[in-house]
């Protein structure tokens, strides 16, 4: 059964530092393109990044420089560092799996986490 369980969410306060964990289980996703996204209160979903099978990461523009997507194969877990938090951060954040390769337009996500909140304060 594919899980995904994100952890590691709180409270910081802007400039801040924090790092998401999502842990799988299920499927290996070194063999996938995994992504973050994140929601806003009362906004929509957007992607933050992924990365793909070979390791090539991608980030939206607000957040690159800031943020860095990394796995740990032997932990078959995600992460998500994020530095110099700002408030517009503030969201809930989810860790997906695509179905291809993270450049393939066909990709969608099949499986996703539950959430874990980040709060950023000024």
């Amino acid at each position: 059964q594919v899980q995904l369980v994100e952890s590691g969410g709180g409270s910081v306060q802007t400039g801040g530092s924090l790092t998401l964990s999502c842990a799988a289980s299920g499927f290996t996703i070194s063999a996938s393109c995994m992504g973050w996204f994140r929601q806003a209160p009362g906004g929509e979903r957007e992607g933050v990044g992924n990365i793909d099978s070979d390791g090539t990461t991608t980030y939206t523009d607000s957040v690159k420089g800031r943020f860095t997507i990394s796995r740990d194969n032997a932990q078959n877990t995600l992460y998500l560092q994020m530095n110099n938090l700002e408030p517009e951060d503030t969201a809930t954040y989810y860790c997906a799996r695509f179905t291809d390769r993270c450049a393939d337009p066909r990709s969608g996500m099949d499986a996703w986490g539950q959430g874990t909140l980040v709060t950023v304060s000024s």
